[in-house]
């Protein structure tokens, strides 16, 4: 059993995204089950196979506590800490190669806080991974590209798991768009060209400084464009989890 989180900032298409990859799944022959780890979440696209909200409601939270919904949101994180005994106990009675975790929708509920690290040493760091979903619309300028990249580069090194990094809602992108997007990714002197093309903005003097930090830490590297919608790209989030957990071969486990 194999834990992938998928994780990103709010509207970043966590949870179609995992709807998507888990009927591509399904497709393929590949037996997964779905966790939801998002107590505020209205509504899902998917039926979760574990659902936290059996064990904490956010609005029984914000009344028990007196707190509004971004204050229950904070203490209902650190609940999911307090009740991973039920997660881990729910787990052992399913038979699967891979669990997809669909993280809160606020980034930092997940990525920021000591509880969510004990829920990823609960369930085995070492048979874990990150799905980072980058939002386009946060990313198409240059300044904006090298904040995003910073802020996944942070939950890589917070919560310390491999991780890869998707471009989510590419059907929403031109052709042009989108490969411009991944070649920043993949080339980092394309990506401060286009960053000095726009010198004269003070924002950009923070960008450059940011994308050097980041060139030498060796953030830059491959990205996976996906759609949810059209279902493009499931592929290459299996063949990256592949490639991660059993070095690329498809081993039968459970």
């Amino acid at each position: 059993m194999r834990f992938i989180y998928f994780v990103g900032t709010a509207g970043s298409g966590k949870s179609t995204l995992v709807q998507a990859y888990k009927e591509w799944l399904d497709y393929n022959g590949v037996d997964s089950v779905i966790v939801n780890l998002d107590p505020g979440a209205d509504a899902l696209p998917y039926a979760a196979d574990i659902d936290i909200r059996e064990w904490i409601i956010l609005d029984e939270v914000m009344q028990e506590y007196s707190l509004g919904p971004n204050g229950a949101q904070v203490v209902a994180s650190d609940l999911m800490a307090m009740n991973v005994n039920k997660l881990t106990d729910a787990l052992q009675d399913l038979k699967t190669k891979f669990v997809l975790i669909d993280t809160p929708g606020q980034l930092e509920l997940f990525a920021f806080r000591e509880s969510s690290l004990r829920i990823v040493e609960a369930l085995g760091k070492d048979k874990s991974m990150v799905v980072y979903t980058s939002d386009p619309m946060l990313y198409r300028t240059s300044n904006g590209f090298v904040s995003g990249k910073m802020l996944s580069t942070l939950v890589q090194f917070r919560l310390g798991l491999p991780t890869i990094d998707v471009l989510t809602k590419t059907d929403l992108l031109e052709d042009e768009e989108r490969d411009k997007l991944l070649e920043w990714f993949e080339d980092a002197d394309s990506l401060y060209g286009d960053l000095l093309d726009r010198d004269t903005d003070p924002q950009t003097v923070i960008g450059m400084e940011l994308f050097k930090t980041l060139e030498d830490i060796g953030t830059f590297g491959s990205m996976r464009a996906v759609s949810a919608k059209e279902g493009f790209g499931m592929e290459e989030i299996y063949a990256a989890a592949q490639m991660t957990f059993f070095g690329g071969e498809d081993p039968d486990i459970s």
